[in-house]
């Protein structure tokens, strides 16, 4: 008996050679995200990729039959609902890459038209004025190496600058009469500023912000009146706090927190279109919670426990009553949900296709927690696999940004790996949001060794508790993910038995050279200074230290990726292929940064669960 249970617990132990059709299957659920409500509250518009490429849909706010309102070649990626009804703007990504461009269409699917000039400059989608006579967007038409903020007229076409940005500048709230905007100027990753700005003549900033770096704001919006501005922000604390700025003349005063968290911090919030209450989103521990705060009374009441884990993109419907948002968690894909706000009814009104996928089937993570080497507190998902016994062969995948956070969010890639056998660990190492800004910072310029090192730590970490078979790791990631990547097959060679590199940095030096030069612009204090501290990038940089890796890798990328250019995929496969060592790569033409096509999103999961299926088996295997 004690053989037979021997064999059977090796057997179990094996990942199980993917079945295509379960991968794609699990590549191909839907997701529902960014709700706008129509102008009469009984429609909301939201993006989908029912039809093979995200676009917009509608639908009744009280549940039914969704409607297809675009069918472009290109996926949407934003959508607003203009305040008179008439129509909806929205971004779009030619060919996935970020020279995005803005077009209206009406509710109806007719009327299309490309607001801006088209090219290679990047657009972002702002916000409508209240009488919907023009939309706020941010661009780089004017220099490469910024997004200022403009209104284009919806009449004529007319594009009028709102703010010249150095770095980054968005659009966060227009007032009602149009005489003011909130300008959000992102000048270095990890801190920033919000100026009211005039839009007429003559032309006014005055900066809202005044702070010692690093500190954060976001969400500004306008009260009743302009003098008025909530926000959240995290100027004299370490978590994020909902809070008010006054305006006194041609004064602005200090950050007053209203509702603050020991145990949370918020991520987002929304007035009411009567500035009387605010929605406030809480992120506890990469969970969500919601509140609401009267305005008048001062008061936050507890929102109701939802049953998703990661809520998204608030809008108020225009009477205030309902809220509509995105809701999705491990074992859920993104759905789009009302809530009454004061009876706190709530009402699923989408239904993401995922045909031959049992949702209550799936694996939701557990959160472990863990110690770096030098003491600071990491944690992390850990997915186990069903139906086989520890310690697991298991990979270990690191988020993008690197300000990015793991969280407990649907992951078709995760479960297409959790039914080949294989555990999922995702952590949150230094540098990742959620945690406060003291941890967020503490992977910047030189302190990245650290960030690095905790990739080891993750892999102790999971040893010791004997969940993972130290001869049966793996390493993925998308983006600043992928650079994880190549520094732990370099630093820590003998680590791994296969890599996954999606679309990541190799090489700070052709990653600052070739990126979107706005993101180069912002990104100095985060990874470092190319003119000032280029022997620092140079050391940091995996791509000079390739002669290290022994890891067969699968590099995947967009061709049409302009943030993290497919020069570092290239750099790899070329050197590694010298070197003879296993690599395999895919490019995808119709993509950019990250796979937003159905058939990509398939293709992508396959090769990724067969390269790990095949080289985390045992010897003999």
């Amino acid at each position: 008996m004690r053989k037979l249970a021997a064999l059977l617990i090796t057997f179990f132990a094996l990942p199980a050679l993917p079945d295509d059709v379960t991968v794609a299957m699990m590549a191909k659920i839907g997701s529902a995200t960014s709700p706008a409500f129509s102008a009469d509250g009984k429609r909301v518009a939201f993006l989908t990729n029912l039809s093979g490429s995200p676009q917009i849909w509608a639908v009744p706010a009280d549940g039914g039959y969704p409607e297809q309102v675009t069918a472009l070649d290109d996926p949407v990626t934003a959508i607003e609902w203009s305040p008179s009804g008439e129509w909806i703007a929205m971004q779009v990504a030619p060919g996935g890459g970020l020279n995005s461009q803005i077009y209206v269409v009406r509710p109806d699917g007719t009327g299309l038209r490309r607001l801006t000039e088209g090219g290679k400059e990047n657009n972002w989608l702002g916000h409508w004025t209240a009488d919907s006579k023009a939309v706020s967007i941010s661009s780089s038409r004017r220099s490469a190496a910024a997004m200022d903020c403009w209104l284009i007229d919806l009449a004529g076409g007319t594009m009028t600058l709102i703010a010249q940005n150095t770095g980054i500048g968005t659009v966060s709230d227009i007032s009602r009469d149009r005489k003011y905007a909130l300008i959000d100027r992102l000048r270095n990753r990890g801190d920033n500023d919000i100026y009211r700005v005039s839009i007429g003549e003559p032309k006014q900033e005055m900066l809202l912000t005044k702070h010692t770096p690093p500190a954060q704001f976001g969400d500004a919006r306008f009260g009743a009146t302009s003098d008025v501005v909530y926000l959240s922000g995290n100027p004299q604390r370490d978590l994020f706090s909902f809070g008010l700025i006054r305006i006194n003349g041609d004064a602005a005063g200090p950050f007053t927190a209203l509702v603050s968290r020991d145990d949370a911090e918020l991520d987002s919030m929304e007035l009411t279109h009567g500035a009387t209450r605010a929605v406030l989103l809480w992120n506890r521990g990469g969970r969500n919670e919601i509140s609401f705060f009267n305005i008048a009374e001062k008061k936050e009441t507890a929102g109701p426990k939802l049953p998703g884990d990661i809520i998204s993109s608030f809008d108020f419907a225009p009477n205030d009553q309902r809220i509509a948002f995105s809701m999705s968690g491990s074992a859920a894909p993104p759905d789009i949900w009302v809530l009454g706000t004061t009876t706190f009814d709530l009402k699923q009104i989408t239904r993401s296709p995922h045909a031959g996928v049992n949702l209550r089937a799936l694996v939701l993570p557990e959160l472990i927690a863990y110690t770096a080497e030098d003491g600071v507190k990491l944690s992390g998902w850990f997915y186990r696999p069903p139906n086989v016994q520890p310690p697991y062969p298991t990979v270990l995948s690191f988020h993008g940004g690197p300000e990015g956070q793991e969280r407990p969010s649907f992951n078709g890639t995760y479960q297409a790996l959790l039914a080949a056998g294989m555990a999922v660990f995702a952590p949150n190492v230094r540098g990742s949001a959620g945690f406060g800004k003291r941890f967020l910072n503490l992977d910047n310029g030189a302190l990245r060794v650290n960030g690095v090192k905790d990739i080891k730590a993750s892999v102790d970490a999971l040893v010791s508790l004997g969940v993972a078979d130290a001869k049966r790791l793996a390493i993925m990631g998308g983006s600043y993910g992928g650079y994880m990547v190549m520094a732990g097959v370099t630093e820590y060679p003998d680590l791994f038995a296969a890599g996954a590199d999606l679309f990541g940095i190799v090489n700070f030096d052709t990653f600052f050279k070739k990126t979107e030069p706005w993101m180069a612009a912002i990104s100095t204090t985060e990874y470092g200074d190319p003119v000032t501290q280029a022997d620092m990038l140079r050391s940091l940089s995996p791509i000079h230290k390739l002669d290290r890796v022994k890891t067969p890798l699968i590099v995947l990328h967009g061709a049409n990726d302009t943030n993290v250019p497919v020069i570092e995929a290239e750099q790899i496969v070329s050197t590694l292929k010298q070197r003879s060592i296993p690599v395999e790569y895919v490019l995808f033409p119709d993509e950019g940064h990250g796979w937003r096509k159905t058939p990509n999103r398939i293709r992508s999961t396959l090769a990724i669960v067969k390269f790990f299926a095949e080289h985390l088996r045992p010897a003999g295997g």
